[in-house]
């Protein structure tokens, strides 16, 4: 994809893999908006960095998506790419008596209704651009379920077809749509990640995403290495044999 002189609004951008794309894409000639529940976080990831905006966003509430997308389109009519980066993770309890959905509905909204909101709010205006793109950020487990995270692997299995299906009703468009699928990555997304040896450093994970991204036709679904044994799992025959593993090494 065209990795310059774009205008960029990436979700989730005052940590992880949101704020290092933002940094990484901003370094490149793009003007960028990082979004998020969490001013302070935003000022961090833009600091001194000419070029960079933070705007508050709380993807959890449909209010707050349709303000936010009004006013964004007003202030930046350039704007030609959507990142959907924003998302929690969280251990959920399906043992107990009652089962709480607190964590499950809190997951699902974040995650998969809010992305679902927030493009169908700015897609008119990117199908109005010469190009366009969306990028939406699911995860291995998309493929290969983790069972304690049971709405978040589904969630993010609703983002993959989600994605699949807006590509094809959008095929005819000048929207193109992306997956970017990682592996577990060494950031805060839950308690104690950022520093366990088995998940993927950022800064790899960040090189290797773009250099998929520097490909001038850029694949529909964007894995590095480490997710693609997930990805492929089904495909391979071997989707027992990897959700066990998977399961069964889960150290939360």
């Amino acid at each position: 994809m065209k990795t310059t002189g774009n205008t960029i609004l990436i979700t989730g951008g005052g940590s992880g893999i949101g704020r290092e794309l933002a940094r990484e894409l901003h370094a490149l000639g793009n003007t960028v908006i990082v979004a998020g529940r969490t001013s302070a976080s935003l000022a961090e990831t833009i600091k001194d960095r000419d070029g960079m905006h933070a705007r508050t966003l709380d993807v959890g509430n449909a209010e707050d998506i349709a303000r936010f997308a009004a006013e964004l389109v007003k202030d930046f009519p350039a704007l030609n790419t959507l990142f959907n980066n924003a998302g929690v993770m969280a251990k959920e309890d399906w043992l107990a008596d009652p089962v709480d959905l607190t964590i499950t509905e809190n997951t699902i909204t974040t995650n998969l209704l809010g992305p679902i909101r927030l493009t169908a709010a700015l897609l008119p205006h990117l199908r109005a651009q010469p190009v366009a793109r969306v990028v939406n950020v699911t995860s291995g487990l998309a493929y290969v379920p983790l069972a304690h995270t049971p709405a978040y692997s589904a969630s993010k299995a609703g983002m993959h077809a989600w994605t699949q299906s807006l590509r094809y009703l959008l095929q005819d468009t000048n929207v193109e749509m992306i997956e970017l699928a990682p592996p577990g990555v060494q950031t805060d997304l839950t308690p104690g990640q950022s520093t366990r040896e088995v998940y993927m450093p950022l800064k790899d994970f960040i090189a290797e995403t773009m250099e998929s991204f520097s490909i001038e036709d850029t694949p529909d679904e964007v894995a590095v290495q480490r997710a693609k044994m997930l990805r492929s799992a089904e495909r391979e025959g071997r989707f027992d044999q990897t959700f066990k593993m998977l399961n069964d090494a889960y150290e939360g």
